[in-house]
């Protein structure tokens, strides 16, 4: 007899479940769900670089598993970080607390490509690999875990602004300026990507995002042009049967459907775009993920329980619906809360296609 597909797989699906048992329950996790919100991981975290955090497999598996004990969520996804593959050949990036990625020495001429050369996981990101091993031998099977890489464009921001940036002013002056240099760069970042992310399937992750956090820094006519083709290159590398392919960026909602085509199964959706108003943007057969907005999680929880009954209610059964934030977590957000959305998720959501 075949085993029932673990709810986060059946909804990446879209198959449609039996309403008042774990097949017909909608699934839920939170994107940053590890993290400073919880007093376990403050604990245990400790002081320095997450790059060194990540390194350590014993502390990186706990910190993954932590949330996945607290709010009973639907899917663990790795504690890592989307420059670490950039970090592990030697480009220069490191990640200050408070701030996020920094880069010593930002991209700037063509000289700057032979700085990127080809992941070789086994040998630059051991601890990855081992992290993702030790963490599908713990972890229930139905409770799958989650890979992720950070999509070429927004890898890409960071490297060429060298830190955080809300303007994206020298990332699209290099767009606009030297095309054929920003293809190359954009090539390469790609590369890093797909080698991650297969080094993770192959270590037993049952599903993947990458996250293009800042795509929604572009206008559809420029993500088309600069951007798509090479997301595409990364699914179309990674893709497996019945493996979920998740896809996801801030402030996108003028870009759901280009980013859906670059071969998304699931699309992420942001606080910004009502959930009925996405199922519209996307094609048929995408399932959606999101998309609480995790500031009204500070509200009283009358408050915030309505707003979850919003997504719910939106989404109206559909059986290709994940629920999460839509965004991370913020630090600020009391566990307790978190737990009982969860509850109510699995309480009230229907995904019985009806």
């Amino acid at each position: 007899m075949t085993e029932p597909l673990p709810p986060l797989l059946r909804a990446c699906a879209g198959l449609p479940g039996e309403p008042g048992t774990l097949s017909g329950r909608v699934p839920v996790w939170f994107m940053r769900q590890a993290g400073r919100s919880l007093p376990e991981y403050r604990a245990l975290r400790g002081e320095g670089t997450i790059l060194d955090a990540i390194a350590n497999v014993e502390l990186a598996c706990e910190l993954t598993l932590q949330p996945v004990r607290r709010y009973g969520v639907d899917a663990a996804i790795l504690y890592s970080d989307i420059v670490v593959p950039a970090a592990a050949i030697g480009f220069g990036v490191d990640v200050a607390p408070g701030t996020g990625p920094v880069v010593e020495h930002p991209f700037r001429s063509a000289a700057d490509l032979q700085r990127l050369r080809p992941l070789e996981a086994d040998l630059d990101t051991p601890y990855v690999v081992d992290t993702v091993r030790a963490l599908v031998a713990e972890l229930p099977d139905e409770v799958p875990l989650i890979g992720f890489a950070g999509a070429p464009f927004t890898v890409a921001s960071y490297l060429v602004e060298g830190r955080p940036t809300r303007t994206w002013l020298r990332t699209k002056a290099l767009m606009h300026g030297d095309e054929a240099l920003w293809h190359q760069l954009m090539d390469r970042l790609a590369d890093l990507a797909i080698a991650s992310l297969r080094s993770q399937i192959d270590a037993g992750a049952r599903a993947v995002q990458l996250f293009d956090s800042w795509a929604g820094a572009l206008n559809p006519q420029d993500y088309a042009r600069f951007v798509l083709p090479h997301s595409r290159k990364v699914f179309d590398a990674v893709a497996r049967p019945g493996l979920p392919l998740i896809h996801f960026g801030v402030d996108t909602g003028e870009l759901l459907g280009l980013m859906a085509s670059a071969g998304a199964t699931v699309m992420g959706v942001d606080w910004r775009v009502p959930l009925d108003e996405a199922r519209r943007r996307v094609p048929d057969g995408v399932a959606l993920q999101g998309n609480l907005d995790p500031a009204v999680c500070a509200a009283p929880w009358e408050a915030v329980a309505a707003a979850v009954r919003d997504v719910l209610r939106r989404n109206a059964g559909h059986p290709g619906h994940v629920f999460n934030l839509g965004h991370g977590v913020l630090p600020e957000l009391d566990p307790e809360v978190l737990a009982r959305v969860v509850e109510l998720v699995h309480a009230e959501g229907r995904a019985d296609g009806t």
